[in-house]
């Protein structure tokens, strides 16, 4: 049985079969399509795990892909490919959702490893239930509630608080923070932990308890005091 199902989204059909095959060989079932607008028809009619898409696409490309899917509260992990070595790309397609962004030319080793990071939660054969101050966390559920109200979290931003959660009030450098979310060892620098722990703490945050800590120089903990 596949252990996850995926579709590979790209116009050039070279890139989009050496994926798919590559996928299918690590046990995958992969589906694909050539360009936005028929990856969204794919995507409503099936049941993805992931979709990894190239952000160059004529009809719809990549970035419209994801912000329609997350108009529609679809919250499936996206990981974007392109060509692209802006920065500013990379803000505008996590501030579109997407939960992991690759640069062409990549390895398939370096690609494969994100896969595994986006796809590790379906690997878990045991849940528990965090609870730090208010909030509380249903890994299971996977839902997340502050002061027993329930909030909206992204699937990034809830692997953030899970992983912060875990660690009990131990400091998670900004390294290990990044490895363990995003799957791979980025820049430090890189300003999107940054962004991701603010949008947690206006959501998490409340009058009496501001839980998330920054450890100047080396990353952030989570706290039960006021």
């Amino acid at each position: 049985m596949p252990k996850a199902s995926i579709i590979v989204v790209d116009d050039e059909p070279g890139v989009r079969d050496m994926l798919a095959d590559a996928l299918r060989m690590q046990g995958y079932a992969t589906a694909t399509a050539a360009d936005g607008h028929a990856a969204l028809r794919e995507i409503y009619e099936g049941n993805f795990d992931l979709i990894i898409s190239d952000v160059n696409m004529p009809k719809v490309n990549g970035f419209e892909l994801l912000e329609r899917l997350r108009a529609t509260g679809d919250e499936t992990p996206v990981i974007l490919l392109t060509a692209r070595g802006d920065r500013a790309d990379v803000a505008v397609g996590f501030r579109a959702g997407a939960d992991d962004y690759v640069t062409k030319p990549f390895g398939l080793e370096e690609l494969m490893l994100r896969v595994e990071a986006r796809l590790k939660h379906l690997l878990k054969s045991s849940s528990q239930v965090l609870e730090i101050g208010p909030v509380r966390l249903d890994e299971d559920a996977h839902t997340v509630t502050v002061n027993g109200a329930a909030i909206e979290l992204s699937p990034t931003e809830f692997r953030l608080l899970q992983e912060l959660m875990q660690r009990k009030g131990r400091v998670a450098t900004k390294g290990a923070l990044l490895d363990s979310v995003w799957g791979i060892n980025w820049d430090t620098n890189v300003t999107v932990l940054d962004t991701y722990i603010s949008y947690l703490r206006k959501k998490v945050h409340t009058d009496t308890w501001q839980g998330i800590k920054t450890v100047r120089g080396i990353g952030f903990q989570i706290d039960a005091g006021e």
